[in-house]
């Protein structure tokens, strides 16, 4: 068990009459389902699928508390206030300590965002942390997603609701569920030797993907990295800057 500090996260409280509808229709998160305290993670797409921000959304009783990470805060803000010209909605920005408690790589997703100072708190770069959120697939933005990438290619596509309404970039997303040809998925990957890996790099033909993130794990590295269908099955084995691979499938 690791407990995660997120003190630095950005956070928003958003308050107002069209809070739901408006949230409703401009993410990936289905704020309509969600019990009182209960959250989720999400995304804001442009009309074209892509992801902009990746963000927790959390219920707070009469209003919704949206988290996310330090480099997307501006981003976010900016976002929220665009699409909210008409709508009777508020943010304010929360500040102070926060944490997440991770129990294992499958809890990652999962863990909530809980104000206050967590007992033994770790940094992001902490390496106990890093090795966690790699064998979760938990996003980094810039590094592992970005305005490049649909939301089913990656971790967030177990969170997807297929069933809510309307809400931006939802036409494309849709379009790649019903016809069940997405090229390309984010796993995970162990990679033989410690020595480090550059992010970006390529994995050796006929495989076709890059890493994104890795970090050393013993002998091994732990990465992920973005696989062609052709060679995304678990268990495959491939090779990257000269080095045995093992595809995993996240979490692992």
């Amino acid at each position: 068990m690791i407990t995660v500090d997120r003190s630095t996260w950005g956070r928003l409280r958003l308050t107002g009459e069209d809070r739901t509808r408006f949230l409703q229709g401009l993410t990936t998160v289905n704020v309509e389902a969600l019990a009182d305290a209960a959250h989720s993670w999400g995304a804001i797409l442009n009309p074209k699928g892509r992801v902009l921000s990746v963000i927790d959304v959390a219920r707070a009783g009469d209003s919704y508390v949206i988290a996310c990470e330090p480099a997307l805060v501006d981003k976010t803000r900016a976002l929220l206030e665009r699409y909210a010209v008409m709508d009777d909605v508020a943010f304010e920005p929360l500040t102070g300590p926060a944490h997440q408690v991770w129990d294992g790589a499958a809890a990652v997703w999962a863990a909530p965002i809980a104000p206050g100072e967590g007992a033994s708190a770790r940094p992001d770069d902490d390496p106990e942390v890093e090795r966690l959120r790699i064998r979760a697939g938990f996003l980094r933005y810039g590094i592992d997603v970005d305005e490049d990438h649909f939301p089913f290619e990656t971790p967030l596509a177990a969170l997807l609701d297929y069933g809510k309404g309307c809400y931006v970039g939802q036409e494309p997303v849709f379009r790649v569920h019903a016809q069940g040809n997405a090229a390309r998925t984010l796993r995970g990957l162990a990679i033989e030797g410690s020595g480090p890996i550059a992010p970006g790099t390529a994995l050796a033909a006929p495989a076709k993907g890059r890493v994104t993130s890795s970090i050393a794990d013993g002998d091994r590295l732990l990465a992920l990295g973005y696989l062609h269908r052709t060679c995304w099955e678990p268990g495959t084995a491939l090779e990257v800057d000269g080095r045995r691979a093992t595809v995993h499938e996240l979490p692992w």
